[in-house]
């Protein structure tokens, strides 16, 4: 196994999959080969379709989950063990399409009241008023924040796209008294060792730390203040196309979910039962 691992990898780095996506697919694939006791090179369709069908029914995981095991295992076959996936006929898992939670301003507001830690405000009113993914704001370096342009520099984001955000001023004067406190070097983000940046995990823990302290009773994960800042960008009258170019999304198709969470329109709609209803008193 350890030999197609490394055959597997090579693969991926030569596709330019980011380190999140490598791991994903390698640990679906360790998982696969330990559930047969057998090495994938030796299984097939029958065994993929076992095993799927096994992670969706017996085990009871998500589909979404369960379209990342389909996706890792058809990248095995299909581009390094080079078969012919489409001969499988395998049916992939349709993800569930959820709306994904979204906080009011309010919320953000007393997530960053009771966030006393400096570094800790720093990195998630960041987040929040950038509109980033947890990965690319542990990766900000000090050069990435153009404070003559007001604005900050994602290099390599996802799908390897340099990008630039907003820089709000209340999030540069957090910056700014962040920076004379901590004197980041390497990454405007330290880790404990100061050659490596903050970890996404210790990110999501202060997030989950400070959304309980708030109070916010929502199911809400650190990239909920991604989803917030779009959301509320459309609230204020930002265009979608621009919003779109803010997040980094490649089609804005997958922008206009915000319209959705938005509720600048829909409060303002109301419903035809109150003109059905207007002049009968008998209701």
């Amino acid at each position: 196994m350890s030999k197609l691992r490394e055959q597997m990898l090579q693969d991926m780095d030569l596709k330019g999959f980011s380190e999140k996506t490598k791991k994903s697919y390698i640990d679906h694939v360790a998982r696969f080969a330990t559930y047969f006791k057998k090495s994938p090179e030796i299984l097939g369709d029958v065994e993929i379709k076992q095993y799927l069908h096994y992670l969706l029914k017996e085990k009871k995981l998500s589909r979404s989950y369960n379209a990342q095991a389909y996706s890792g295992l058809r990248f095995l076959y299909e581009t390094t063990l080079k078969m012919n996936w489409e001969g499988y006929k395998i049916p992939r898992s349709i993800k569930e399409k959820k709306l994904p939670v979204v906080m009011t301003k309010e919320e953000i507001r007393r997530i960053f009241r009771v966030t006393t830690n400096l570094k800790h405000l720093a990195i998630l009113m960041t987040i929040y008023g950038a509109g980033l993914r947890v990965g690319e704001a542990v990766k900000l370096e000090p050069k990435s924040i153009d404070t003559n342009r007001m604005q900050i520099l994602l290099q390599e984001a996802k799908g390897h796209k340099d990008r630039y955000t907003l820089l709000s001023k209340k999030n540069l004067e957090i910056l700014r008294q962040y920076a004379n406190k901590y004197r980041p070097n390497r990454w405007l983000f330290e880790g404990a060792n100061p050659e490596n940046h903050i970890t996404e995990r210790t990110v999501e823990r202060m997030f989950e730390k400070a959304a309980s302290k708030a109070g916010i009773t929502k199911n809400v994960t650190v990239h909920t203040l991604r989803h917030s800042f779009a959301t509320h960008l459309y609230e204020d009258g930002v265009d979608v196309y621009y919003i779109q170019k803010l997040l980094g999304h490649s089609s804005v198709k997958t922008t206009t979910i915000y319209i959705h969470l938005s509720q600048k329109n829909t409060l303002r709609i109301e419903s035809p039962l109150e003109s059905v209803l207007a002049d009968d008193d008998n209701v």
